[in-house]
Protein backbone atom coordinates (compact mmCIF):
# COMPACT_ATOMS: atom_id res chain seq x y z
CA UNK A 1 0.00 0.00 0.00
CA UNK A 2 1.52 3.53 -0.88
CA UNK A 3 2.57 5.93 1.76
CA UNK A 4 0.48 9.40 1.94
CA UNK A 5 2.64 12.35 0.72
CA UNK A 6 2.15 14.98 2.82
CA UNK A 7 3.75 17.61 0.62
CA UNK A 8 0.76 16.38 -2.50
CA UNK A 9 -1.56 19.05 -3.21
CA UNK A 10 -4.97 18.64 -2.11
CA UNK A 11 -7.19 18.45 -5.41
CA UNK A 12 -9.74 21.35 -6.51
CA UNK A 13 -10.14 24.53 -4.05
CA UNK A 14 -8.77 22.78 -1.29
CA UNK A 15 -5.87 22.84 -2.78
CA UNK A 16 -5.47 26.36 -3.72
CA UNK A 17 -6.75 27.74 -0.26
CA UNK A 18 -3.85 25.47 1.40
CA UNK A 19 -1.24 26.92 -0.37
CA UNK A 20 -2.09 31.00 0.43
CA UNK A 21 -0.40 32.51 2.59
CA UNK A 22 -1.98 33.09 6.47
CA UNK A 23 -2.26 36.84 5.37
CA UNK A 24 -4.42 35.87 1.89
CA UNK A 25 -6.46 33.42 4.26
CA UNK A 26 -7.40 35.48 7.29
CA UNK A 27 -8.49 38.20 4.21
CA UNK A 28 -10.55 35.28 2.82
CA UNK A 29 -12.13 34.40 6.04
CA UNK A 30 -12.85 37.71 7.13
CA UNK A 31 -14.59 38.70 3.55
CA UNK A 32 -16.93 35.41 3.98
CA UNK A 33 -17.37 36.30 7.49
CA UNK A 34 -19.05 40.05 6.44
CA UNK A 35 -20.69 38.64 3.29
CA UNK A 36 -22.58 35.99 5.81
CA UNK A 37 -23.51 38.52 8.29
CA UNK A 38 -24.95 41.22 5.21
CA UNK A 39 -26.96 37.90 3.86
CA UNK A 40 -27.85 36.63 7.30
CA UNK A 41 -29.59 40.76 8.39
CA UNK A 42 -30.71 40.67 4.69
CA UNK A 43 -32.83 37.56 5.08
CA UNK A 44 -33.97 38.12 8.28
CA UNK A 45 -35.44 41.11 7.97
CA UNK A 46 -36.83 40.10 4.36
CA UNK A 47 -38.49 36.71 5.53
CA UNK A 48 -38.98 37.85 9.30
CA UNK A 49 -39.80 41.52 8.75
CA UNK A 50 -37.20 42.81 11.25
CA UNK A 51 -35.42 46.23 12.18
CA UNK A 52 -32.15 46.27 11.31
CA UNK A 53 -31.04 46.04 14.67
CA UNK A 54 -33.02 43.30 15.57
CA UNK A 55 -31.86 41.53 11.79
CA UNK A 56 -28.35 42.01 12.49
CA UNK A 57 -28.31 41.10 16.52
CA UNK A 58 -30.22 37.40 15.49
CA UNK A 59 -27.23 37.02 12.68
CA UNK A 60 -24.48 37.74 15.37
CA UNK A 61 -25.87 35.38 17.84
CA UNK A 62 -26.66 32.65 15.10
CA UNK A 63 -23.45 32.61 13.41
CA UNK A 64 -21.24 32.69 16.73
CA UNK A 65 -23.31 30.27 18.62
CA UNK A 66 -23.77 32.32 21.89
CA UNK A 67 -27.22 30.40 22.31
CA UNK A 68 -29.16 34.10 23.63
CA UNK A 69 -32.83 33.53 22.81
CA UNK A 70 -34.39 34.86 19.70
CA UNK A 71 -35.37 38.47 19.23
CA UNK A 72 -39.24 36.90 18.27
CA UNK A 73 -40.86 33.37 17.47
CA UNK A 74 -39.28 32.52 13.82
CA UNK A 75 -41.51 31.12 11.35
CA UNK A 76 -41.04 27.78 9.43
CA UNK A 77 -38.98 29.85 6.26
CA UNK A 78 -37.51 31.68 9.54
CA UNK A 79 -36.10 28.47 11.04
CA UNK A 80 -34.89 26.99 7.76
CA UNK A 81 -32.77 29.60 6.81
CA UNK A 82 -31.35 29.87 10.29
CA UNK A 83 -30.25 26.48 10.24
CA UNK A 84 -28.65 27.43 7.16
CA UNK A 85 -26.71 30.22 8.20
CA UNK A 86 -25.30 28.32 11.27
CA UNK A 87 -24.12 25.69 8.99
CA UNK A 88 -22.60 27.94 6.72
CA UNK A 89 -21.63 30.66 9.30
CA UNK A 90 -20.09 28.61 12.23
CA UNK A 91 -17.70 27.10 9.94
CA UNK A 92 -16.70 30.63 8.28
CA UNK A 93 -16.42 31.77 11.97
CA UNK A 94 -14.22 28.83 13.45
CA UNK A 95 -11.71 28.99 10.09
CA UNK A 96 -11.37 33.02 11.02
CA UNK A 97 -10.25 32.31 14.29
CA UNK A 98 -7.70 29.16 13.35
CA UNK A 99 -6.11 31.67 10.94
CA UNK A 100 -5.91 34.07 13.29
CA UNK A 101 -4.27 32.01 15.90
CA UNK A 102 -2.01 30.92 13.05
CA UNK A 103 -0.80 34.46 12.95
CA UNK A 104 -0.22 35.29 16.25
CA UNK A 105 1.60 31.73 16.54
CA UNK A 106 3.86 31.90 13.59
CA UNK A 107 3.82 36.08 14.61
CA UNK A 108 2.92 36.95 11.02
CA UNK A 109 0.01 39.46 12.34
CA UNK A 110 2.47 42.19 13.25
CA UNK A 111 4.37 41.42 9.86
CA UNK A 112 1.44 41.79 7.87
CA UNK A 113 -0.15 44.93 9.27
CA UNK A 114 3.68 46.64 8.92
CA UNK A 115 3.48 45.32 5.54
CA UNK A 116 0.29 47.19 4.73
CA UNK A 117 1.45 50.43 6.52
CA UNK A 118 4.47 50.14 4.29
CA UNK A 119 2.69 49.43 0.74
CA UNK A 120 0.60 52.56 1.85
CA UNK A 121 3.39 54.40 2.44
CA UNK A 122 4.76 53.83 -1.07
CA UNK A 123 2.01 54.44 -2.86
CA UNK A 124 2.02 58.12 -1.55
CA UNK A 125 5.46 58.91 -2.58
CA UNK A 126 5.92 61.24 -5.39
CA UNK A 127 9.62 62.39 -7.26
CA UNK A 128 11.30 59.46 -5.11
CA UNK A 129 14.53 57.34 -5.89
CA UNK A 130 13.82 53.07 -6.20
CA UNK A 131 16.98 51.13 -5.31
CA UNK A 132 17.02 47.80 -7.29
CA UNK A 133 19.03 45.44 -5.36
CA UNK A 134 20.50 45.75 -1.58
CA UNK A 135 24.00 44.60 -1.73
CA UNK A 136 27.22 46.04 -1.23
CA UNK A 137 26.59 48.86 -4.02
CA UNK A 138 22.76 49.38 -3.63
CA UNK A 139 23.36 49.84 0.50
CA UNK A 140 25.93 52.60 -0.03
CA UNK A 141 23.51 54.35 -2.33
CA UNK A 142 20.60 53.75 -0.01
CA UNK A 143 22.22 54.92 3.41
CA UNK A 144 23.74 57.94 1.50
CA UNK A 145 20.19 59.43 0.35
CA UNK A 146 18.34 58.22 3.70
CA UNK A 147 21.09 60.42 5.59
CA UNK A 148 19.89 63.27 3.26
CA UNK A 149 16.41 62.19 3.72
CA UNK A 150 15.77 61.67 0.42
CA UNK A 151 12.65 59.58 -0.16
CA UNK A 152 13.17 55.87 -1.93
CA UNK A 153 12.55 52.75 -2.04
CA UNK A 154 14.53 49.68 -2.31
CA UNK A 155 13.72 46.37 -3.86
CA UNK A 156 15.16 43.09 -3.09
CA UNK A 157 13.80 39.55 -3.63
CA UNK A 158 16.07 38.23 0.05
CA UNK A 159 13.85 38.09 3.18
CA UNK A 160 16.91 38.10 5.27
CA UNK A 161 17.73 41.95 4.07
CA UNK A 162 13.91 42.75 5.68
CA UNK A 163 15.87 43.36 9.20
CA UNK A 164 18.43 45.65 7.90
CA UNK A 165 16.33 47.41 5.41
CA UNK A 166 13.60 47.76 8.82
CA UNK A 167 16.52 48.77 10.87
CA UNK A 168 17.34 51.93 8.39
CA UNK A 169 13.56 52.83 8.31
CA UNK A 170 13.76 52.49 4.74
CA UNK A 171 10.47 51.66 2.73
CA UNK A 172 11.05 48.77 0.57
CA UNK A 173 9.83 45.68 -1.07
CA UNK A 174 10.40 42.24 -0.69
CA UNK A 175 10.39 41.08 -4.79
CA UNK A 176 11.88 40.68 -8.07
CA UNK A 177 12.77 44.10 -9.98
CA UNK A 178 12.56 42.49 -13.09
CA UNK A 179 8.60 41.65 -12.76
CA UNK A 180 6.57 44.67 -13.86
CA UNK A 181 4.39 44.26 -10.80
CA UNK A 182 6.94 44.55 -8.29
CA UNK A 183 7.91 48.51 -10.09
CA UNK A 184 4.78 49.71 -10.24
CA UNK A 185 4.38 48.70 -6.74
CA UNK A 186 7.01 50.80 -5.74
CA UNK A 187 5.66 53.65 -7.87
CA UNK A 188 7.94 53.95 -10.78
CA UNK A 189 5.19 56.07 -12.43
CA UNK A 190 5.63 58.83 -9.73
CA UNK A 191 9.33 58.28 -9.29
CA UNK A 192 12.02 60.43 -10.10
CA UNK A 193 14.98 57.78 -10.16
CA UNK A 194 15.82 54.65 -10.39
CA UNK A 195 19.32 52.72 -9.36
CA UNK A 196 19.46 49.46 -10.90
CA UNK A 197 22.33 47.31 -8.72
CA UNK A 198 21.56 44.27 -9.04
CA UNK A 199 24.79 41.68 -9.13
CA UNK A 200 22.92 40.75 -12.72
CA UNK A 201 24.20 42.20 -16.05
CA UNK A 202 21.16 40.52 -17.91
CA UNK A 203 18.77 41.67 -14.58
CA UNK A 204 20.08 45.15 -14.81
CA UNK A 205 19.09 45.53 -18.32
CA UNK A 206 15.82 44.06 -18.36
CA UNK A 207 14.68 46.12 -15.66
CA UNK A 208 16.31 49.18 -17.45
CA UNK A 209 14.35 48.34 -20.39
CA UNK A 210 11.14 48.48 -18.27
CA UNK A 211 11.97 50.90 -15.96
CA UNK A 212 12.37 52.93 -19.29
CA UNK A 213 9.18 51.81 -20.90
CA UNK A 214 7.24 53.01 -17.93
CA UNK A 215 8.50 56.20 -17.04
CA UNK A 216 10.02 58.22 -19.92
CA UNK A 217 11.50 61.18 -17.53
CA UNK A 218 13.14 58.84 -15.71
CA UNK A 219 16.58 58.70 -14.83
CA UNK A 220 18.42 55.24 -14.77
CA UNK A 221 21.72 54.83 -12.88
CA UNK A 222 22.84 51.30 -13.26
CA UNK A 223 25.24 49.51 -12.57
CA UNK A 224 27.74 47.24 -14.90
CA UNK A 225 29.43 44.54 -14.02
CA UNK A 226 31.55 43.67 -17.68
CA UNK A 227 32.16 45.99 -20.60
CA UNK A 228 29.65 44.27 -22.37
CA UNK A 229 26.75 44.51 -19.59
CA UNK A 230 27.32 48.13 -19.74
CA UNK A 231 27.54 48.86 -23.49
CA UNK A 232 24.13 46.69 -23.26
CA UNK A 233 23.03 49.35 -20.28
CA UNK A 234 23.56 52.58 -22.36
CA UNK A 235 21.97 50.92 -25.47
CA UNK A 236 18.77 50.05 -23.25
CA UNK A 237 18.25 53.73 -21.86
CA UNK A 238 20.44 54.29 -18.74
CA UNK A 239 21.45 57.67 -18.36
CA UNK A 240 24.52 56.71 -16.49
CA UNK A 241 26.14 53.39 -16.10
CA UNK A 242 28.58 52.98 -13.29
CA UNK A 243 31.15 50.23 -13.10
CA UNK A 244 32.23 49.68 -9.68
CA UNK A 245 35.48 47.61 -10.40
CA UNK A 246 36.40 50.55 -12.81
CA UNK A 247 35.82 53.27 -10.67
CA UNK A 248 37.72 51.44 -7.39
CA UNK A 249 40.76 50.87 -9.84
CA UNK A 250 40.87 54.86 -11.30
CA UNK A 251 40.45 56.02 -7.83
CA UNK A 252 42.92 53.73 -6.73
CA UNK A 253 45.59 54.82 -9.35
CA UNK A 254 44.75 58.62 -8.74
CA UNK A 255 45.61 58.15 -5.30
CA UNK A 256 49.15 56.71 -6.50
CA UNK A 257 49.83 59.45 -9.30
CA UNK A 258 47.71 62.72 -8.04
CA UNK A 259 47.70 61.77 -4.30
CA UNK A 260 46.98 65.75 -3.60
CA UNK A 261 44.15 66.07 -5.75
CA UNK A 262 43.01 63.16 -4.49
CA UNK A 263 42.90 64.19 -0.56
CA UNK A 264 41.42 67.80 -1.82
CA UNK A 265 38.30 65.87 -3.24
CA UNK A 266 37.91 63.70 -0.34
CA UNK A 267 37.73 66.93 1.70
CA UNK A 268 34.85 68.39 -0.47
CA UNK A 269 33.10 65.23 -0.33
CA UNK A 270 29.13 66.46 -0.76
CA UNK A 271 27.96 66.41 2.46
CA UNK A 272 30.90 64.99 4.23
CA UNK A 273 33.97 67.58 4.36
CA UNK A 274 34.65 68.72 7.86
CA UNK A 275 36.03 72.33 6.79
CA UNK A 276 35.19 72.44 2.53
CA UNK A 277 32.41 71.50 1.23
CA UNK A 278 30.88 71.15 -2.80
CA UNK A 279 27.02 71.31 -2.86
CA UNK A 280 24.31 71.75 -5.79
CA UNK A 281 22.01 74.91 -5.22
CA UNK A 282 19.26 75.76 -7.24
CA UNK A 283 18.17 79.27 -7.88
CA UNK A 284 14.23 79.56 -6.66
CA UNK A 285 12.72 82.20 -9.18
CA UNK A 286 11.63 83.82 -6.41
CA UNK A 287 15.00 84.28 -4.79
CA UNK A 288 17.02 87.84 -4.94
CA UNK A 289 20.01 86.64 -6.17
CA UNK A 290 18.26 86.03 -9.85
CA UNK A 291 19.79 88.61 -12.36
CA UNK A 292 22.79 89.16 -9.97
CA UNK A 293 26.23 88.18 -11.46
CA UNK A 294 28.50 85.32 -10.26
CA UNK A 295 31.50 87.84 -9.47
CA UNK A 296 29.10 89.92 -7.45
CA UNK A 297 27.36 87.40 -6.00
CA UNK A 298 31.40 85.35 -4.97
CA UNK A 299 32.61 89.01 -3.80
CA UNK A 300 30.13 89.49 -1.27
CA UNK A 301 30.59 85.62 -0.20
CA UNK A 302 33.58 85.03 1.65
CA UNK A 303 35.55 81.76 1.04
CA UNK A 304 33.48 80.39 -1.47
CA UNK A 305 33.54 79.71 -5.36
CA UNK A 306 30.95 79.09 -7.92
CA UNK A 307 32.52 76.26 -10.28
CA UNK A 308 30.23 75.36 -12.46
CA UNK A 309 26.95 76.45 -13.56
CA UNK A 310 23.49 74.24 -15.40
CA UNK A 311 21.01 76.31 -16.97
CA UNK A 312 17.82 74.13 -18.55
CA UNK A 313 19.39 71.61 -21.27
CA UNK A 314 22.48 73.68 -21.68
CA UNK A 315 25.69 71.88 -21.27
CA UNK A 316 27.44 72.78 -18.04
CA UNK A 317 29.53 75.35 -18.04
CA UNK A 318 32.81 75.29 -16.04
CA UNK A 319 33.76 78.51 -14.13
CA UNK A 320 31.62 80.99 -15.42
CA UNK A 321 32.55 83.75 -16.20
CA UNK A 322 32.41 86.60 -13.60
CA UNK A 323 30.00 88.86 -15.35
CA UNK A 324 27.53 85.47 -16.19
CA UNK A 325 24.09 86.94 -14.80
CA UNK A 326 22.35 83.94 -12.65
CA UNK A 327 18.66 83.29 -13.97
CA UNK A 328 15.67 81.44 -12.83
CA UNK A 329 16.17 77.57 -11.96
CA UNK A 330 20.19 77.62 -12.34
CA UNK A 331 21.85 75.35 -10.52
CA UNK A 332 24.81 76.04 -9.06
CA UNK A 333 27.92 73.85 -7.97
CA UNK A 334 29.79 75.45 -5.41
CA UNK A 335 32.63 75.00 -3.01
CA UNK A 336 33.67 76.69 0.02
CA UNK A 337 33.36 76.42 3.77
CA UNK A 338 30.52 75.65 5.24
CA UNK A 339 29.63 78.76 7.27
CA UNK A 340 29.58 79.96 3.57
CA UNK A 341 27.36 77.83 2.03
CA UNK A 342 25.24 77.80 5.05
CA UNK A 343 24.52 81.76 4.75
CA UNK A 344 24.83 81.48 1.12
CA UNK A 345 21.24 79.04 1.35
CA UNK A 346 20.52 81.23 4.21
CA UNK A 347 20.13 84.19 1.55
CA UNK A 348 18.57 82.28 -2.02
CA UNK A 349 15.80 80.28 0.68
CA UNK A 350 15.92 77.14 -1.06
Amino acid sequence: MPKPNPDARLPGPLGSIAEMSPARRFVLALAGIVSLTAIGTTGYMLIERMSLIDALYMTVITISTVGFGEVKPLSAAGKLFTMGLIVFGVGNAFYLLAVVAELLIEGRLREYLGVTAMQRKIHELQEHVIICGFGRFGRVVAEELLRHSIPLVVIDPDPAKHEELSRLDALHLLGDATRDEVLEQAGIAQARAIVVATSSDADNVYITLSAREKNRSLMIHARGESEGGMRRLKLAGADQVISAYQRGGMRVAATILRPSVVDFLELAAPGRGTEVDLEQLRIDPASPLVGRSIGALEKETKKLRIVALKRNNEPISLIPEPDTLIHASDYLVVIGDRASLKALVETIGK
